[in-house]
């Protein structure tokens, strides 16, 4: 079977605009929740998210350009750019046959939807922009990045809820393995924080309204973010071949059902992707040397994952750390997958695990070494990465250190 590893990673998330940034943030502990800035804010219940402040999209996009392109295909475009620029990327005609892009999002052009909505309905307009449909589609992001890069191999867009990118970036790997695609753009992005995407997960009664805290005995829900992070998936063979530096092996994929409820979770789905995924590997449980958690902050996920953990990790867990980078970076819904493979990287190549900040007071229920508030220095050789959608849809991704 073909091995498959990571020779690019880009980034534009509310932690920092590029990799470095990221990592250099996550070392710090820094959390990037904070007040929101969106439309009509005071008619929220909800008023807090983890935006990407600051972000200009004319200094990436030209005025011909950004009519075509909503929120989370710019983040997608620009994380993509990074990550082709590490990768050292140039691909010839014949490579582009065999070359691809799989991408996830959960709400893709929803801030078009919002803005659009808001024309007919509130603003009484007859007629919207003849770009809405090609703006909010959720390919749109997977489309732009095929055709900036040349990418005519396999091409497409998941759309799992939480889990979306890690589905992507499953299949990206699986299509490498299996000889349709020499190299995958793979990865997610998300940009749901307008008024009617908040609107909308008010109505679930999931939402912290101060800070998101998982694990935490009193963790009140979960904060939305946005965001997007890209990778270059390739066929080792040829990486070694064109002297490319190999970030880290994709080393296993698993992925499950709960077919139980459309919210609640079940600990059953992530037992047996989580199993799969290590199998998938070749890797015992005692080999993982990091856990990044699916880890919302809502009280049933983050005890119903410590469940999970516990009877797939068995004694290992007491001395396998867990964190959730969503108390920093907020829960980027369909692209927060990719944003949280980026915390596995850094602990395979920088040696530092990523806490879970805003951490007060340990669960009884969730019995788990949270890396709480502060970084921690470590040596790991292989990590996990989970990802549990509503409507029970698993996604877990397995990386070892690269070799």
């Amino acid at each position: 079977m073909r091995r498959v590893v990571i020779t690019g990673a880009g980034t534009i998330n509310p932690l920092g605009a590029d990799v470095p940034a990221t990592f250099r943030a996550m070392q710090a502990g820094r959390s990037a929740i904070g007040a929101l800035t969106c439309r009509d804010v005071e008619r929220l219940t909800v008023k807090i998210g983890a935006e990407v402040s600051g972000f200009d999209a004319t200094a990436h996009f030209t005025r011909a350009q950004l009519p075509l392109l909503d929120r989370f295909t710019q983040f997608a475009l620009v994380s993509a750019r990074q990550a082709v620029a590490q990768a050292g990327l140039e691909l010839s005609d014949a490579e582009q046959l065999r070359a691809g892009v799989a991408l996830g999002t959960a709400g893709g052009g929803n801030l078009t939807v919002d803005d659009n909505y808001r024309t007919v309905y509130e603003d009484g307009k007859n007629r919207v922009h003849p770009f809405v449909v090609p703006r909010l589609m959720h390919n749109a992001a997977a489309s732009h990045v095929s055709m900036e890069f040349g990418l005519k191999g396999p091409g497409f867009t998941t759309s799992t809820a939480c889990a979306s990118a890690n589905h992507a970036m499953g299949q990206a790997l699986m299509m490498i393995r299996a000889g349709m695609a020499d190299v995958m753009l793979t990865g997610g992005s998300e940009a749901m924080l307008g008024f009617g995407g908040i609107k909308a997960w008010e109505g679930l009664r999931v939402m912290s309204r101060d800070t998101c805290r998982p694990f935490s005995r009193d963790r009140s829900g979960m904060v939305q973010g946005e965001g997007g992070a890209v990778f270059v998936f390739e066929e080792r063979a040829r990486a070694l071949a064109r002297g490319a530096v190999i970030l880290a092996e994709v080393a296993g994929f698993g992925m499950s059902c709960d077919a139980s409820d459309i919210v609640m979770p079940d600990r059953d789905g992530p037992v047996r992707a989580m199993r799969m995924a290590l199998a998938d590997a070749g890797l015992s449980p005692d080999a993982i040397g990091y856990v990044n958690a699916h880890g919302t902050g809502t009280a049933a996920n983050d005890r119903t994952e410590a469940q999970a953990l516990a009877e797939v990790m068995v004694d290992h867990l007491a001395n396998c750390p867990v964190s959730s980078t969503k108390s920093m970076h907020g829960h980027l819904i369909g692209g927060t997958s990719a944003m949280e493979l980026l915390a596995c990287l850094m602990a395979l190549q920088e040696g530092v695990i990523a806490p879970t900040v805003n951490f007060t007071e340990a669960d009884p229920d969730c019995p788990l070494d949270v890396v709480p508030n502060t970084a921690r220095a470590a040596k790991v050789d292989a990590v996990m990465s989970n990802a549990f959608a509503f409507g029970g849809l698993n996604a877990v991704m397995v990386l070892r250190r690269a070799a």
